[in-house]
């Protein structure tokens, strides 16, 4: 894959269930299409992991209620509803068999990942292969997870990114922290994103997932940042270890947000995969 990459629009669908919200698109006419899942942190820094994927995929990947200006979060209460309104945004786009097409493969990021699988634990005959990059979703007690919901907004980059001062960079976006009016919308839209992400990730994000792995028969990459301080490499071990037909592969210098911090080699790796 170039070191270039492809700009991504936006587009509002509505599903079956009257939920709408934004997709980011882009790709060439007829590629395959793979459908991305972002994380509890939303999508940053204009997507460079997307922009590259999209050279290649027909990549769509939708906000999740909450996350964007249109409401429907009330309507998602757990697990289930999230991997269903997954499915449904799929639908929605016309792609799959359902809509005469080619399965779609699956992308997740964190709490995408672990929605992603268990869409896919769910209805494997519906997407292709899966690519899981640091999912949430297991749980071993002598490795705990670092609680996203204790920790104050200077601590995120330390535990997100192997550089952390890049990392606040990125997250805050160019904003200007010194206007009270800045960081008090950032405050509230941080809470909206993260009161949603709590009905699955709060106070642990274990909602048994790994009782369902075993019916994840599709052919499914996971990748890890060598540096994650959120989500212990370790847990790299247990999904594979879990999954029929997985592989792993770490990416170095590189923490939980291994798709901002290093897009290239994961863009690489993730078009070797789904070749």
């Amino acid at each position: 894959m170039s070191a270039t990459s492809t700009a991504l629009s936006s587009r509002r669908v509505t599903t079956a269930r009257g939920i709408s919200c934004q997709v980011l698109t882009g790709g060439p006419p007829g590629a395959p299409p793979l459908v991305a899942f972002h994380g509890a942190g939303g999508h940053l820094a204009d997507e460079p992991l997307l922009q590259r994927l999209a050279e290649r995929f027909a990549v769509v990947s939708p906000v999740w209620p909450g996350y964007g200006d249109e409401p429907g979060e009330e309507l998602i209460e757990d697990m289930l509803d999230f991997a269903l309104h997954g499915a449904d945004v799929i639908d929605a786009l016309g792609l799959g068999p359902a809509n005469g097409g080619p399965r779609p493969h699956l992308l997740g990021h964190s709490m995408g990942g672990m929605i992603a699988a268990e869409m896919a634990a769910l209805s494997p005959g519906s997407y292709d292969r899966l690519v899981l990059v640091a999912p949430a979703g297991l749980w071993l007690d002598e490795y705990p997870i670092t609680d996203i919901f204790a920790l104050l907004p200077y601590e995120f980059p330390h535990h997100l990114f192997h550089d952390p001062e890049a990392g606040a960079a990125m997250m805050t976006g160019g904003l200007d922290f010194d206007d009270p009016e800045v960081i008090k919308a950032f405050l509230i839209g941080n809470s909206r994103r993260l009161g949603t992400a709590g009905k699955i990730m709060f106070p642990i994000p274990n909602r048994r997932l790994s009782k369902r792995l075993y019916r994840l028969t599709n052919p499914t990459l996971v990748l890890w940042g060598e540096s994650d301080r959120l989500i212990p490499p370790v847990y790299a071990r247990a999904w594979t270890d879990s999954l029929p037909s997985a592989t792993l592969r770490y990416v170095e210098d590189a923490g939980h947000m291994a798709p901002y911090e290093q897009p290239a080699e994961v863009a690489a790796a993730i078009a070797a995969f789904l070749a």
